[in-house]
């Protein structure tokens, strides 16, 4: 009678297990919203920006958004740019320019390269993993060397900071991933 008691005692564990709700921002099981897909692609720290400042070779380079979430340039000093789009962050620097430094300013800015992305949960390698334009969920998953032996390849969990406040979702393969998600694949319990 105590060996039934016990199996009980797991399987209602395990049921519990599966009630609880992902660190905050939402439901895990919450289809992936198309709004977050599709929304402009924000700066954040960690990118890599190249700054092109035309007539003006001593300023243009490479540039590192850093922990704070600015960009600190010669003449100008730090602008902030965690959050803006790269024409907001152009717009941002130029009027910089134009207090004292440069009449007419003309600001070019891309992304050089991306934040990374995080790969969490019954992959074979998880950790931090370098972002490319086009990737998608399954793509991500074999960065992280696979799906594990454990995993449940049906239910991956994509966490993404959206206007501030980070949201959890389910997400299928062929979801589109951006720069600074958290891709976390669930494991079985037997």
């Amino acid at each position: 009678m105590s060996l039934l008691r016990v199996f009980a005692a797991i399987l209602a564990s395990a049921a519990l297990a599966g009630c609880l709700a992902p660190a905050r921002g939402g439901r895990a099981d919450a289809p992936a919203p198309q709004a977050v897909v599709n929304a402009p692609y924000r700066l954040a720290s960690g990118d890599r920006l190249r700054i092109l400042v035309f007539g003006q070779a001593d300023l243009t380079n490479d540039y590192a958004i850093d922990s704070s979430g600015a960009v600190s340039m010669p003449l100008i000093g730090r602008v902030r740019a965690q959050g803006l789009t790269t024409a907001e962050l152009e717009r941002a620097v130029a009027a910089r320019f134009r207090q004292g430094y440069l009449r007419d300013p003309s600001v070019s800015i891309e992304v050089q390269d991306f934040r990374p992305i995080f790969i969490l949960g019954a992959v074979a390698c998880a950790g931090q993993y370098p972002f490319v334009d086009g990737m998608t969920v399954q793509q991500a998953v074999a960065a992280g060397g696979g799906f594990g032996p454990m995993a449940v390849q049906s239910r991956v969990a994509v966490t993404r900071i959206a206007g501030g406040e980070a949201a959890t979702f389910a997400a299928p393969l062929t979801y589109p991933i951006r720069p600074g998600d958290t891709i976390t694949v669930e494991a079985r319990l037997f």
